[in-house]
């Protein structure tokens, strides 16, 4: 067997980083809708989520040329099917971003509700884990993605506090309610954030090292 192109192999791994980019720019871009109360700026990410799309279905075309050369090592292999398990994972999370756009939107209609607790470190903290990780797909570094998944249980550390700050903010507050749960919704997009972006690092470990570390726990 020989190795896939480099020229190709390349210009797949470009194009998963350009996806990246742009989910990682719909993130920062839908929180600062909601702080800023730009709600122009959440429905240019809103309108920013069929560019993702298109992005994905490139990438998908793209390894199914790749799959068709039948002349892959293993590790080009493992490359394409991380590339084509990737995509998808920023597809989700840009829909996520899509989400915390359409709840500022409906916020920043509404009396603002101050403070927002950790929402902004929270949604940096998203944006910084994810860039951390196509950094480390770009340079295929396992111990990089070990390092971002070590990093997952800041961004739940987060989403805790920010729960129990604005069920606490409900209760002093009922007419505060509605808005603190949308405000709570957008913490847990920012969670599940997080929690994708640590499927991206599992996959990464696996396209370096061929070590399935996802579900390791029901392997033992």
């Amino acid at each position: 067997m020989r190795n896939l192109p480099e020229t190709a192999i390349q210009q797949l791994r470009d194009h998963v980083l350009l996806m990246g980019g742009e989910v990682e720019r719909a993130i920062d871009q839908a929180t600062r809708s909601l702080i800023e109360r730009d709600s122009e700026l959440a429905e240019q990410v809103l309108r920013g989520d069929d560019r993702v799309d298109a992005l994905e279905l490139e990438a998908d075309q793209l390894c199914v040329r790749l799959l068709s050369m039948q002349t892959a090592e293993a590790q080009d292999l493992r490359l394409v099917v991380t590339a084509i398990k990737i995509t998808p994972i920023l597809e989700r999370i840009a829909d996520h971003a899509c989400n915390i756009a359409r709840a500022a939107i409906y916020l920043n209609d509404e009396p603002q509700l101050k403070p927002y607790f950790d929402l902004p470190k929270m949604s940096w903290m998203a944006c910084e884990l994810l860039r951390l990780s196509l950094d480390a797909f770009a340079g295929s570094d396992a111990e990089a993605a070990r390092s971002v998944i070590d990093r997952d249980d800041e961004i739940d550390k987060l989403y805790d506090r920010i729960f129990h700050d604005l069920l606490d903010r409900m209760s002093r507050d009922p007419s505060a309610a509605g808005r603190a749960a949308r405000l709570l919704l957008v913490a847990k997009h920012l969670e599940r954030i997080g929690d994708y972006v640590k499927d991206i690092c599992e996959l990464i470990v696996y396209m370096k090292e061929a070590m399935v570390i996802k579900h390791r726990q029901l392997m033992k």
